[in-house]
């Protein structure tokens, strides 16, 4: 089997990844991602993934990278990404909590061998429970939102106000681990 290298600094996709149960390596890319939405979301994680795969790859002699990029939509063509401060953390939290918004998450994958690239992506929709100023600051104070798409974790206290997500659960955590199965078999690797 060839190696694996998750080209992401991620804590929540390195752990998702050992789920698959595969060897693999951490090697984060250094890829400048697109923030600006000119298209479709699907079509800007799916840029964004084979960009940050593509780094990686270039420096990797006989591998299958794995590039992905997660970001929130909360429809009327704006984007949430990681908030840059609690101030835009907690804005931002109010409006996803006002109504349900999309998750995207765009994966890539580049055998560094013969060069053949596939990405695809994968959304759920979350619903949430508003919570006052008060417990939204008691929130951030449990966890950490400046590295989350969204400013929120699903796997950790969020889950207490996401009542309901519609699609794939991982998707939410950062890595859709069905489409990302399902794309390793087409390079051969079988994860059950």
């Amino acid at each position: 089997m060839k190696r694996l290298v998750l080209a992401s600094a991620s804590p929540q996709r390195r752990a998702l990844m050992k789920i698959l149960g595969l060897p693999f390596v951490v090697k984060p890319s250094a890829a400048q991602e697109i923030t600006t939405l000119k298209g479709s979301v699907a079509g800007l994680v799916k840029h964004n993934a084979l960009l940050k795969a593509r780094a990686v790859a270039a420096l990797e002699k006989s591998a299958l990278v794995i590039g992905c990029d997660t970001v929130v939509y909360s429809g009327d063509r704006r984007l949430i990404l990681k908030p840059a401060n609690l101030a835009t953390a907690r804005k931002n939290l109010k409006e996803l909590m006002a109504k349900p918004h999309w998750v995207y998450s765009g994966l890539a994958v580049v055998d560094t061998t013969s060069g053949k690239a596939i990405t695809d992506y994968d959304k759920t929709k979350v619903f949430m429970t508003p919570l006052s100023d008060q417990a939204i600051d008691r929130y951030h104070r449990s966890m950490t939102p400046l590295d989350k798409a969204g400013g929120f974790d699903i796997e950790g206290k969020g889950g207490i106000f996401i009542p309901r997500i519609e699609g794939c659960y991982f998707n939410v955590v950062g890595l859709p681990l069905a489409k990302l199965a399902a794309m390793l078999k087409k390079f051969g690797i079988e994860v059950l």
